[in-house]
């Protein structure tokens, strides 16, 4: 079973649910344009990934639907959440044997600061938080985002845009909150994402159009490439400006992502 709960100054929901005491859960975040969801597939698709490797029953997609369609109707631009919980139950962390799952629905206002970000580019510190290696949850969008949270709460004292967001091996993984990809000799590559990271829903859209090889990456590798950018379903395509000291020409760097996108048109 499953509850839709839409998020509102009155929406509650219990103190016993997992989601809130063991971060038992997972979610999307996605554009929403003249009342249509972005790339819903990908992101149906990601919640289907995650109900399955986390153990959850099966999400059944009608009544979701049908609710997301009400919600974001009258919205020209805005941001669309789901989050999934495993709801209540279970004995600590063992989960129940039968689950009542608790889908929270949001629709919020969309950073207007983005519409921007592809004229000035971005600039990434190198964050000193590091991500740990956890294949069975790698590339999924979980609850468990403290790292995440440390990251940002470090970036107050960097002076930059974002972090880039190394693993303990020193690979470079993503940002705060974006994927990141280069370009090199006309080759687009990015970090793998089978140990840690999360898997985002825009870079999954654009390996549609594009080929991009998954590699293990240094932060040497990244600023020597010919261009870099980050990525994600609300952002689209951001142009990193520089990498520390390291800068990049981002006028160069959009010539070069344009002359792929065409290529391959």
């Amino acid at each position: 079973m499953q509850t839709i709960i839409t998020a509102s100054e009155t929406s509650s929901i219990s103190t016993r649910d997992r989601g809130l005491n063991y971060g038992d859960g997972f979610f999307t975040t996605a554009m929403v344009t003249d009342g249509q969801v972005e790339h819903w597939a990908y992101h149906k698709a990601r919640l289907i990934e995650c109900a399955q490797r986390l153990g959850f029953p099966a999400l059944e997609f009608n009544a979701l639907e049908s609710q997301i369609t009400q919600q974001i109707a009258s919205h020209p631009q805005a941001v669309l959440k789901i989050v999934i919980t495993r709801g209540e139950g279970g004995r600590g962390y063992a989960p129940p044997s039968e689950c009542n799952l608790n889908i929270i629905v949001s629709v919020l206002p969309y950073p207007d600061h983005y519409n921007s970000l592809t004229d000035s580019g971005i600039s990434l510190a190198i964050s000193p938080i590091k991500l740990a290696v956890q294949p069975h949850l790698a590339g999924l969008k979980t609850l468990n985002r403290l790292e995440q949270v440390l990251v940002k709460n470090a970036l107050q004292t960097q002076h930059s845009d974002d972090a880039l967001v190394l693993d303990y091996n020193n690979n470079v993984i993503e940002t705060s909150a974006a994927n990141i990809f280069a370009i090199k000799n006309h080759k687009i590559f990015s970090p793998r994402l089978d140990e840690c990271g999360i898997k985002g829903v825009f870079l999954q859209s654009l390996c549609d159009k594009l080929v991009v090889e998954f590699k293990t990456v240094s932060v040497d590798e990244l600023t020597q490439a010919d261009a870099v950018f980050i990525c994600n379903s609300l952002m689209k395509i951001v142009p990193v400006k520089s990498i520390d000291e390291h800068c990049f020409d981002i006028v160069h760097s959009q010539s070069l992502l344009n002359e792929l996108l065409a290529k391959e048109a």
